[in-house]
C-alpha cells in the first residue's frame, strides 16, 4: 500500500513541476523545446511498439500497447504539425509581384 503512496507523490510532484516549468518558459524558446518533446514521444512510440509485440499474456498487452502506440503516434504527428506552424511564422513572407 506504501508503494502506492509513493507512486502517487511522484505523480503530484511531476504535474506540478513540469506546469511550473512549462509557465517559465519564453516564447523563443518554446519551438525547441516541443521538437525535443517530439523526440522523446518518437521514443516512446518505439516502446509501446515492443510492449504491443510481446506475446505473453496478449490480449492484455496488445491493448494496452496499441493503445499507447495510437496515442504516441498522435502526439508525434500532431507535434511536428504544430512546430512546423510555429516555424512557418518565422519565415519572410514572399513579396507578391505585380
Amino acid at each position: 500500500m506504501e508503494i502506492y503512496v509513493f507512486l502517487a507523490f511522484i505523480l503530484l510532484l511531476s504535474v506540478y513541476l513540469g506546469f511550473e516549468l512549462i509557465n517559465k518558459v519564453p516564447a523563443t524558446l518554446h519551438t525547441p523545446l516541443m521538437s525535443a518533446s517530439n523526440a522523446i514521444s518518437g521514443i516512446t512510440l518505439l516502446g509501446a511498439l515492443i510492449i504491443a509485440g510481446r506475446t505473453s499474456s496478449p490480449e492484455l498487452r496488445t491493448m494496452i500497447g496499441s493503445a499507447a502506440v495510437l496515442l504516441a503516434t498522435i502526439n508525434v504527428i500532431g507535434g511536428y504539425a504544430v512546430t512546423d506552424r510555429m516555424l512557418a511564422m518565422f519565415k519572410k513572407k514572399e513579396e507578391t509581384k505585380k
